[in-house]
């Protein structure tokens, strides 16, 4: 990281630290953004930003115009599956995207048994997507229909694409990061190629042992595309979520073409792990959004406050901002510690 990066980084710490201790106004705010809500997603469209997280059950959206206000914001429930289908337990990680005019929303499920986790995706056609309007359109699959969650769609040089994690065989142990092309927004085209599997020893912390799983499962999930200046990269969460070494992990593309596995290359080290002199841990399963007035880059994710917290209801949503290295690469820094005050996304004049 360049000097001037480093300055930058420790000046707004500084002056969020200064904030310790005073009063929240409009303008700042503190994290966590809610008490409870793992993998976080929003999307900026007309002026508002449309937040979704894993329910478990259903799908909720939170509509605001400030991520930091979700504690205010209205809230509804869009899809509860029904009883009784392959898709009807554990909803995890819904992801909302608006495209062509169209609302979409991502989501993994299955029929309460893990091996049958798979992606699906819902549709609104109409401007509101806080309404009764969301249709199932059904199972998102390439030809070899393989365990799948998490799916992430960007598009790149007018095509767009999907990544997500998954099995390559049958059988749970490892999770690799996939992509494949889209042929429109409710279809998978052609076979998916692998770009990343756990392989450093930050990405194998996964020590389960739990009844009817493996001893050992190594994790890579949850990729999500980020693009500046024409770069493309993955930021990607490793190791199990049941540990406190989960972490993010960065894939760069080398070249044009996203299908080409040898294209990407992986940072040897993570960039953004636990802090416990922060009393963060865990923290992963991210996503990315802008300030409403586009000038400043934003990671959403979740992290436990406390160590040995797991995969369940104490991961909270929180947000930072992100920076640009002069190589292009994205700098996050680390997680900052929940007594921060920080400033509020720069919103438009």
């Amino acid at each position: 990281m360049t000097q001037f990066l480093k300055l930058r980084f420790f000046l707004f710490n500084l002056i969020a630290l200064m904030g310790v201790g005073s009063s929240l106004t409009a303008q700042s705010f503190q994290n966590p953004l809610l008490d409870s809500g793992a993998d976080p997603f929003s999307v900026y469209v007309d002026g508002y930003y449309y937040y979704t997280h894993t329910m478990g059950n259903r799908v909720v959206l939170w509509k605001t115009k400030n991520l930091a206000n979700l504690r205010e914001a209205q809230s509804k429930t869009i899809w509860t599956p029904p009883q009784g289908t392959m898709y009807s337990k554990n909803v995890w990680a819904p992801e909302i995207h608006y495209i062509n005019n169209t609302w979409y929303v991502y989501v993994a499920a299955d029929n309460g048994t893990n091996e049958n986790h798979r992606m699906y995706v819902l549709q609104n056609t109409s401007a509101n997507p806080l309404n009764d309007q969301w249709e199932f359109k059904g199972k998102l699959a390439t030809p070899s229909d393989k365990w799948a969650i998490d799916g992430n769609v960007f598009e790149y040089n007018n095509q767009r694409y999907m990544a997500w994690s998954g099995w390559e065989g049958d059988a749970n142990g490892q999770q690799d990061l996939f992509i494949a092309k889209m042929s429109d927004p409710l279809t998978l085209s052609g076979k998916r190629v692998k770009i990343s599997s756990p392989t450093y020893p930050w990405e194998r912390n996964g020590d389960l042992g739990t009844a009817g799983n493996p001893e050992q499962v190594y994790v890579n999930e949850g990729p999500q595309f980020l693009e500046h200046n024409g770069k493309l990269f993955i930021v990607f969460s490793a190791s199990g979520c049941w540990t406190d070494f989960y972490a993010l992990g960065l894939l760069s593309l080398e070249g044009t073409d996203p299908m080409d596995a040898s294209a990407w290359t992986k940072k040897e080290e993570p960039i953004f792990q636990q802090t416990p002199e922060n009393s963060v841990y865990a923290p992963g399963h991210n996503s990315f959004f802008k300030s409403p007035d586009g000038t400043e880059d934003w990671i959403l994710y979740h992290a436990n406050s406390n160590p040995g917290e797991g995969c369940g209801n104490k991961r909270a949503p929180r947000m930072q901002r992100l920076y640009w290295q002069e190589d292009g690469t994205p700098f996050i820094g680390t997680p900052l510690p929940t007594s921060v005050i920080l400033p509020i996304p720069s919103e438009n004049e």
